[in-house]
């Protein structure tokens, strides 16, 4: 009974406190469902940046030959707008990596297949050891990972 009492002399800081406990619990909610939120928006913003690069390969012909598995460098060296385009695709992939180390994306599940498929070809693979040097070295670790993988 002295529990009831209690409350009775209480009751306007039970309900006080309960009501602050509410407002914790509901803007942590809020803040999950926000982080969530803008998780996906960024996914959205990282594939929109990773259709706009690829598509530049399927409008100019110039650049088909980044795709092809058969290229041969040393007959044929790279253009100024290859090393230019597979330098764009190198930075589009530090920014997912940045993203994704700071838990701002969601991450890709094959990240590093498809970071193993771009680099074994001979013109990225060709840029990323020149300019491999000029990256974060955590960049540079996580690329490297995928390629051994």
């Amino acid at each position: 009974m002295e529990l009831w009492g209690w409350i009775a002399q209480n009751w306007f800081n039970v309900l006080s406190a309960g009501g602050m406990i509410g407002g914790v619990w509901f803007t942590g909610v809020s803040l999950r469902s926000e982080a969530n939120a803008r998780r996906a928006s960024n996914l959205i913003a990282l594939t929109e940046g990773h259709r706009d690069i690829w598509s530049l390969t399927y409008q100019n012909i110039d650049l088909s030959r980044i795709l092809d598995a058969s290229a041969d460098i040393k007959s044929m060296p790279l253009s100024h707008g290859e090393e230019m385009y597979v330098n764009a695709m190198i930075q589009h992939l530090f920014c997912v990596y940045q993203t994704m180390q700071n838990e701002l994306t969601i991450r890709p599940e094959k990240i590093c297949a498809d970071v193993r498929a771009l680099f074994s070809l001979p013109i990225p693979k060709a840029v990323w050891g020149r300019l491999k040097r000029f990256q974060d070295g955590d960049f540079v670790q996580f690329v490297e990972n995928c390629l051994r993988e």
